[in-house]
């Protein structure tokens, strides 16, 4: 998936280029361009012959305005009835987006004060205000975390996971991750029970529900999830010190779940 936003060189002729020179000349994967065909997203002007994709003018321009939407945060669904749309309606979105960024220009610039105040305290032998400051760093990681984890996603998937965004307020995200964390320390004092009791099987539904709030029950997704923790080895190493999912938790998790088949 393309980061942030991209200058898109267009054709200054009427030729037509193949997927792979397309996707040079743009700075966006063919694997990328493929999904956007599937989806009706972004469909190639013309076919050769032997029914390859070729790309004109007409689809740079589209491109284009695809990244832009893309920048200001609109979910590929979102871009492809926006598309659809009259200018009029295009604003609207637009502007709309415009309040999102304002808000999230107005976060920065109340973390960098927090930040200041936190600095000057530190400076002054005072105590700064910790619980404004965590919040503040539970956000920026929860963004930097979303950067290396996307690496385990299908397109299909990352654009899935893009369109859930809208769900997660931070208030939201709070409570999920309290749940968590007592569903973990939970577990971890359920070690020693019979993975088939009934407060194994009380956890793992507890575990089920949650990974669902945040699949939304999609497959795909589920399958980007599953590859993630499979890989914890080559996690980055804050991301494994911060993890509170060690692999006794998991292990014991997935036997009760297993035993939940058995009986089923």
């Amino acid at each position: 998936m393309e980061h942030g936003i991209r200058t898109v060189t267009r054709t200054t002729t009427k030729r037509v280029c193949r997927v792979h020179e397309f996707a040079e000349l743009t700075g966006v994967t063919v694997r990328t361009l493929h999904y956007y065909d599937r989806i009706g997203l972004l469909k190639p002007s013309q076919r050769n012959e032997a029914g390859y994709r070729l790309y004109g003018e007409h689809d740079f321009v589209r491109l284009e305005q695809i990244v832009v939407l893309k920048f200001v945060g609109l979910s590929l669904k979102e871009i492809r009835d926006v598309l659809k749309r009259n200018k009029a309606e295009l604003g609207e979105v637009l502007g709309r987006q415009l309040r999102v960024l304002g808000e999230k220009r107005r976060q920065l610039e109340q973390a960098m004060l927090t930040i200041q105040s936190a600095e000057r305290a530190v400076r002054g032998n005072r105590e700064p205000d910790w619980t404004l400051f965590a919040k503040i760093v539970r956000g920026i990681s929860m963004q930097n975390q979303m950067d290396w984890t996307s690496k385990y996603y299908s397109e299909e998937a990352k654009a899935k996971v893009e369109s859930r965004k809208d769900l997660w307020s931070p208030e939201l995200q709070e409570r999920v991750s309290r749940e968590w964390d007592e569903l973990v320390r939970d577990i971890r004092s359920a070690l020693k029970e019979d993975p088939a009791s009934v407060r194994a099987q009380g956890l793992a539904a507890r575990w089920k529900k949650l990974v669902e709030g945040f699949t939304g029950g999609d497959p795909e997704i589920q399958k980007g999830l599953n590859r993630m923790y499979a890989d914890q080895a080559n996690w980055p190493a804050e991301a494994r010190r911060g993890n509170p999912i060690t692999p006794e938790v998991q292990e014991f998790i997935m036997k009760a779940m297993r035993a939940k088949k058995t009986s089923s």
